[in-house]
């Protein structure tokens, strides 16, 4: 009865332990399945993210290319309709292959709101080799003067005087005059009697377009004093322009304008004069005291002149906005104004003898304003002669030496 009783229990406990390892079996490969899902469902997430990231990538550059599209599509509406300003702008601002631009134009919306419409600001590049990587950018902004022009001296004394180091140096013409009559002349005018010059690139030449002036300045003047405003703003203007286009070619600019003469050993005399300067702590050089001619900056601090030029463009001529700058920067509200002006000329920098006198009569202001100019030719920074010009003076602003 005992072996029976023992039997039954071995078979029960052989029973039970069989379920059991099935049972064990059956969860290891439940468990093995449900892994394998598991990954299987995390690798189809994985892709589904990669799906949608690759989708959101290209949406965004759909939607650029779009807004592009679109830009473009604007433009050229705009163009149909005869926009004025605008029109040109979609061929006047774009660089020539090989033009190093200057990033300073798109700031000029923030001055000018008139150009926040704009796709690109940019001068039109008339002729230029895209020459960079120079020492001395010389600026010459023109404008027509009816029937009298000095260009053609003035390049004849500048060019003249760079020619043993024109690989070392560029000279740019900006004509900042709506009449295209006097745009071609000068492009003739140089590519004829400059030919090797413009082709070597250290001659370059360049146009203001319309669009970049603001409203005011397309309007007639109602009488003498909106003339001269016009004038004086226009002015600033223009040479931010070519001081934003000459800005990024070269170590140094120089600005001069198209009525001067330049002294025959005016550019090696230039060179001298900044390789033994002692300290580099300095705004500018002045090589003629005659308003904003002959000031020779580094081209590294023009972006900041530049914002100040064009914040207060309607409010002084441009030498006068410098010597405000100047004043900012170096002078103590609190001290005397005898230290202020000494530490001016100690940063502003007088060369010893000018370089460049103004040749002719035949001013490019409003007659108005000849007499007042004449007096802020012999202003200097900080110290200004008295307003009456003498005989001998007169002289020698129109005497031409070599």
């Amino acid at each position: 009865m005992r072996i029976k009783r023992g039997n039954l229990l071995v078979a029960l406990a052989t029973l039970v332990h069989g379920m059991l390892f099935s049972f064990t079996w059956f969860c290891l490969s439940r468990m093995t399945q449900t892994s394998n899902q598991l990954t299987n469902c995390k690798n189809h997430i994985l892709e589904f993210k990669e799906t949608i990231l690759h989708l959101k990538s290209r949406s965004k550059r759909n939607s650029e290319e779009l807004a592009k599209a679109l830009t473009e599509m604007q433009i050229e509406i705009m163009q149909r309709r005869n926009v004025p300003r605008d029109v040109d702008e979609k061929k006047m601002n774009i660089p020539s292959e090989g033009e190093t631009v200057s990033t300073i134009f798109e700031d000029f919306k923030l001055f000018l709101p008139h150009l926040r419409s704009v796709k690109r600001i940019y001068p039109k590049v008339i002729m230029s080799q895209g020459k960079t990587d120079v020492s001395f950018a010389l600026g010459i902004p023109t404008v027509s003067r009816g029937n009298h022009t000095y260009l053609n001296q003035v390049l004849n004394s500048v060019v003249t005087g760079i020619k043993p180091w024109e690989e070392d140096a560029v000279v740019i013409i900006s004509v900042a005059d709506s009449n295209e009559d006097y745009v071609k002349w000068v492009g003739d005018m140089v590519t004829k009697k400059f030919y090797s010059q413009v082709k070597s690139g250290s001659l370059e030449v360049i146009s203001v377009p319309d669009f970049f002036y603001p409203s005011m300045l397309h309007e007639e003047p109602t009488d003498d004093a909106q003339k001269k405003k016009r004038w004086r703003i226009k002015q600033v203007l223009d040479f931010c322009v070519l001081m934003a286009y000459a800005q990024p070619k070269a170590t140094y600019y120089l600005q001069l304008q198209d009525n001067i003469i330049a002294k025959k050993t005016y550019f090696i005399e230039l060179i001298q004069f900044v390789s033994n300067m002692t300290s580099n702590d300095w705004f500018c050089i002045q090589f003629s005291a005659l308003g904003f001619t002959g000031k020779l900056f580094k081209s590294k601090d023009l972006p900041g002149f530049l914002h100040f030029f064009l914040m207060f463009y309607k409010e002084k001529r441009i030498d006068l906005l410098l010597d405000e700058i100047f004043h900012i920067k170096i002078c103590d509200a609190e001290e005397k104004l005898e230290k202020c002006v000494k530490r001016k000329r100690e940063m502003c920098i007088e060369y010893n003898s000018p370089l460049f006198q103004h040749v002719g009569m035949q001013s490019s202001a409003p007659e108005p304003v000849q007499h007042f100019e004449r007096r802020a030719r012999l202003c200097e920074v900080g110290r200004c002669r008295p307003s009456a010009v003498s005989k001998s003076e007169k002289v020698s602003q129109q005497r031409i030496w070599h």
